[in-house]
């Protein structure tokens, strides 16, 4: 473990975790946290003549110009740098991210406010996807090293001229052990579920294949994937089992069931809260046995400020825009986490 991460993390240990009970005096468990978020729409002012490069530009309805960009880039910087803080004082190791326009909105906030301390890496790539948004993996170098990527892309041979966005695959090592992320934005609600099947589909062989050739490394699929815990593509498809009990060798496991199930969520529409901002791992990160990482616990991070404080939406995600009009909030989506525990 790199020796600055060990000292800073052991420290905030001290005041943080041993209080838990969880821990035993003699032993010495390390954090990491992994994150992700939709960053709803985070659009640069150039328009290249997409339908939403023109609504997020100085023309379009949103008069989107550099003061508005620049003010989201702060937000989405501001609350990135606060995920995990309390557990893990460098933050994330890595943070899988959703509706980013490009590569440069992706550098853009890197180099944003406490973001630039971090020194924060990037791995992305462009999609067709007819919005004209990108799924994108944030990494600090300390934590996680990359050692190969790869986009998917997801075709619909009966309707080909479908366009969306591509699962992208980071594989790499964190503390030396193995690790595969893979972040997605499957279809939206707006489209019938056979989308969503199909992009779950794609997630599941992406897994299977990796796990096959590398059996002992640990998967990590994160996304916004427009469906909750308990619809098919995620507990069927995938076969996400929401219960660790349930869970054997060569599942998935996903502990964002457990708050869905306890109402929690991390987007709100028409009165009610969906969980579709999940992160779903491999049944080998279960397991008392933390001489490699294991699964500690998930949570929505849904912090007050992000959260609208008054008018018709009171209560849900301070976002970007209502409509055309310009609230300076942060997402329509609240980001969510796990952490792991690794004893040294």
């Amino acid at each position: 473990m790199n020796n600055l991460r060990f000292q800073v993390v052991f420290l905030a240990l001290t005041t943080v975790l041993i209080t838990s009970g969880l821990f035993a005096q003699n032993k010495k468990l390390v954090p990491y946290s992994i994150a992700f978020y939709n960053l709803e729409n985070l659009f640069d002012t150039i328009n290249n003549n997409g339908k939403y490069d023109l609504e997020y530009s100085p023309m379009g309805d949103k008069k989107w110009n550099s003061k508005k960009y620049l003010s989201k880039l702060n937000n989405m910087a501001y609350c990135i740098s606060q995920l995990a803080k309390d557990v893990c004082p460098l933050g994330p190791a890595v943070i899988g991210v959703a509706e980013v326009e490009n590569r440069t909105v992706l550098e853009d906030l890197i180099q944003t406010g406490d973001l630039a301390k971090l020194n924060l890496e990037i791995v992305h790539y462009d999609s067709p996807d007819s919005r004209g948004i990108d799924v994108g993996f944030l990494y600090n170098p300390l934590f996680f090293k990359v050692v190969s990527s790869k986009a998917y892309r997801l075709t619909f041979p009966d309707n080909p001229n479908y366009k969306t966005r591509d699962q992208l695959l980071v594989s790499g090592l964190l503390d030396d052990e193995k690790f595969h992320f893979i972040i997605n934005h499957w279809p939206s609600r707006g489209n019938a579920e056979k989308y969503r099947v199909a992009a779950a589909k794609l997630t599941k062989h992406i897994s299977d294949s990796v796990r096959l050739a590398e059996p002992e490394s640990k998967v990590v699929i994160m996304g916004d994937l427009n469906d909750d815990p308990i619809n098919i593509s995620i507990k069927d498809v995938l076969g996400a089992k929401g219960k660790r009990k349930n869970v054997k060798d060569g599942d998935l496991f996903n502990p964002m069931a457990e708050l869905y199930a306890k109402g929690i969520g991390s987007l709100g529409y028409q009165g009610s809260w969906n969980l579709f901002d999940q992160i779903i791992i491999s049944g080998n990160l279960l397991g008392a046995d933390r001489t490699t990482f294991k699964f500690w616990k998930a949570e929505v991070f849904n912090k007050d400020f992000l959260i609208q404080q008054e008018g018709q939406y009171k209560g849900y995600p301070l976002r970007t825009h209502s409509g055309n009009t310009f609230l300076n909030g942060y997402s329509d989506h609240f980001p969510v986490l796990i952490y792991l525990l690794k004893n040294y």
